[in-house]
């Protein structure tokens, strides 16, 4: 099944896609809902983010390829985490699947992407263990963890480096009843790809870290995590257009402009 979120003139709704055409939903995926006999073509609405998550959680370094090609970069020895670790973003970074990430007037020149598997929450979990942690989730959709490397390595915090307006998109949709095992996640800048990863092969995986969190923090329906990416990201610049592709879920695609 894939849910989306869309828009068409003033009306705003949740669908399920079929084909080239979205069902409307009367109701969200995350309660009581019926799917409606209405249907519109795919191509003639917005897409919007797939959901405005309560909590919007992300994890750190998240695969062992990405920890050492980025110490590497920096001309240090790599080091992993010990254990899954978390972290939050500002939902006003977020933006929908075709918006433009716009590139602060004042931003350096290590202006990334991160390209990551985001689970979509379905149920409450709170002191679940890694069994029963997947049941939570609803499905899955696509996140680019865009940061500004000069301001990640200077600022005391994440605040602007992965949280200013436009930083975080995420779509184009959320699917169900997949498993990352499964996936391959690959990257595009402007049509060349950049790199290729098995999107399971983490450090700690989904279900790890949601026991983690559950521990501590009841996740609640709606709520999202972000879940890391590897590799070694290229620049971006204004005029580019980025392309993160997971199998089984699809292409999240964004252009990069310049602040005005």
């Amino acid at each position: 099944m894939i849910w989306c979120r869309y828009q068409q003139g003033d009306m705003t709704s949740f669908g399920l896609v079929e084909g080239d055409v979205v069902r409307e939903v009367e109701g969200t995926p995350f309660g009581a809902h019926v799917a409606t006999a209405r249907t519109r073509k795919l191509a003639e609405v917005k897409l919007l983010t797939p959901v405005t998550p309560g909590t919007f959680y992300c994890a750190g370094v998240n695969y062992r390829d990405h920890v050492i090609k980025s110490a590497a970069r920096r001309g240090v020895a790599p080091v992993f985490p010990t254990r899954p670790d978390i972290g939050y973003r500002a939902n006003s970074a977020l933006i929908a699947h075709g918006e433009n990430i716009v590139k602060p007037r004042d931003a350096g020149p290590a202006f990334q992407y991160e390209g990551e598997l985001v689970a979509v929450f379905g149920k409450p979990a709170r002191h679940v263990t890694r069994e029963q942690a997947l049941d939570c989730v609803l499905g899955w959709t696509i996140g680019n963890d865009v940061s500004e490397r000069g301001w990640q390595a200077s600022d005391r915090t994440l605040w602007r480096a992965k949280n200013c307006d436009t930083f975080k998109p995420m779509g184009p949709w959320i699917v169900t009843d997949l498993d990352p095992r499964d996936m391959t996640t690959n990257i595009r800048l402007n049509g060349e790809l950049v790199d290729s990863f098995a999107t399971g092969d983490m450090i700690f995986d989904a279900a790890t870290y949601i026991a983690e969190v559950s521990k501590y923090i009841t996740i609640q329906p709606g709520d999202v995590m972000w879940l890391g990416t590897d590799g070694l990201p290229r620049d971006m610049k204004p005029g580019d257009t980025i392309e993160i592709e997971i199998t089984g879920i699809g292409v999240l695609r964004n252009g990069v402009v310049a602040e005005a």
